[in-house]
């Protein structure tokens, strides 16, 4: 048999087997799909993914759902990461890592070592605990929420 009689061979052997092949990537393919009655109706948009407010200056106004009154706290994050503030009576510094799906996560705090009053020293403890804890944040009604191991800091706009 010559080359030409085997591509004709070839081509007449592809043509008798493709419809076959066609309705049986279309039966599969119908199973595949679900039908319209089966199809999520009107699923919620994704959540439009918010971004850290980088340079802005915070100052805490709730630590676990009470108020911040006698305390000055603060916290600013720059765009290189890095986390600084007022916790009391020391200024501290840390890595500070906003991320995806709102996600944050702070790094080891160096802190200044002034002598503080033990109910100050007490709170800074608290607030750097928390911060050290932090999991989550989010921008309510332009309030900065930071959700900690053990609850969460509320922020407002600082100067």
């Amino acid at each position: 048999m010559n080359t030409q009689s085997r591509l004709g061979l070839l081509a007449a052997l592809a043509l008798s087997l493709s419809p076959v092949l066609v309705s049986d990537a279309l039966a599969q393919r119908r199973q595949q799909m679900p039908s319209r009655s089966e199809q999520p109706q009107d699923a919620p948009p994704p959540k439009q993914e918010k971004n850290f407010p980088f340079d802005a200056s915070w100052t805490a106004t709730q630590l676990n759902g009470k108020p911040i009154n006698s305390f000055k706290a603060t916290l600013k994050v720059d765009s290189n990461l890095r986390g600084t503030g007022f916790a009391g009576c020391n200024t501290f510094s840390a890595s500070a890592y906003p991320l995806r799906q709102q996600g944050f996560a702070v790094g080891p705090i160096a802190v200044t070592k002034a002598a503080c009053d033990k109910s100050v020293a007490d709170f800074e403890r608290s607030y750097l605990m928390a911060l050290r804890t932090a999991r989550q944040w989010d921008l309510v009604e332009g309030r900065l929420v930071i959700k900690t191991g053990a609850g969460e800091i509320r922020f407002d706009r600082g100067i």
